[in-house]
């Protein structure tokens, strides 16, 4: 009887899981509605540099986030007129947990758990407005580090961990990897290949029918860099090169089928 009870109360909270997954999916890509996005400052290195860049972090260094997405949203007809929000909150003190290079599928689950508890706590602060999307974002001083570790923006759960440079010059480049691990909480997935970083064709370049095809003149956002060769691709400076292609639309729910 007991042990009848128990699976029973398993599957009920099972059961309220999947419930919840579904609503909050029906509800980011519904585009009925402004998603409130939270921006979460952490200082990943605990560096000056990563102080000060967030003590000096405003709204105006985030808004071309919106900017971009009011540009896009309205290319394919969505008529919403804010379709994000981004609100700054105060920098955090505690860093997410750390995703292992070598996790196998058992410890990307468990990092995922882990992430979405640790959200549950961390996005919460007295007086303010909870979000719908949280991105906690580590600042890194780049004399420190050639490369930023990777990003991750999850569906399950509404939340994204980013690595950004702590540093006025690369605002720009914050802003688009910010966005597009957004656009991976919302179903959006990668355009390039995992393998070399070059953006995949014709989904992953901004505009796959552009003759001469090289160099691409924009990004898609999923993809992040702009092609410049089959074997070449560079970053741009900042959102204003990027665009959402038709696949990636799509999958958000900006389009249908």
């Amino acid at each position: 009887m007991w042990r009848n009870l128990r699976i029973a109360l398993l599957l009920l909270v099972l059961a309220a899981v999947a419930l919840q997954q579904w609503l909050e999916r029906v509800h980011t890509q519904s585009w009925r509605e402004t998603l409130w996005v939270g921006i979460y400052p952490l200082n990943a290195d605990g560096s000056r540099a990563a102080h000060s860049y967030i003590e000096a972090l405003s709204h105006k260094d985030l808004e071309s986030i919106e900017t971009f997405f009011v540009r896009e949203a309205h290319r394919y007809g969505v008529r919403l007129d804010d379709p994000v929000h981004i609100e700054l909150y105060p920098e955090g003190s505690e860093l997410p947990p750390a995703l292992a290079p070598d996790a196998g599928p058992l410890g990307i689950a468990w990092w995922s758990l882990k992430l979405r508890w640790y959200a549950a706590h961390a996005s919460t602060v007295p007086g303010r407005v909870p979000s719908t999307i949280r991105m906690f974002v580590l600042y890194h001083d780049p004399a420190t580090l050639d490369a930023a570790p990777d990003s991750h923006g999850l569906q399950k759960g509404l939340v994204g961990v980013v690595h950004a440079f702590a540093a006025s010059e690369l605002t720009g480049s914050n802003a688009i990897v910010i966005a597009h691990e957004l656009l991976h909480t919302v179903g959006a997935t990668d355009k390039y290949d995992l393998a070399t970083d070059q953006p995949l064709y014709p989904g992953g370049y901004g505009d796959p029918g552009q003759q001469p095809l090289f160099p691409q003149l924009r990004a898609e956002i999923m993809a992040v860099r702009r092609a410049l060769s089959p074997q070449e691709s560079e970053m741009p400076r900042n959102l204003a090169s990027e665009v959402v292609g038709p696949a990636t639309a799509l999958e958000i729910h900006w389009t249908h089928p």
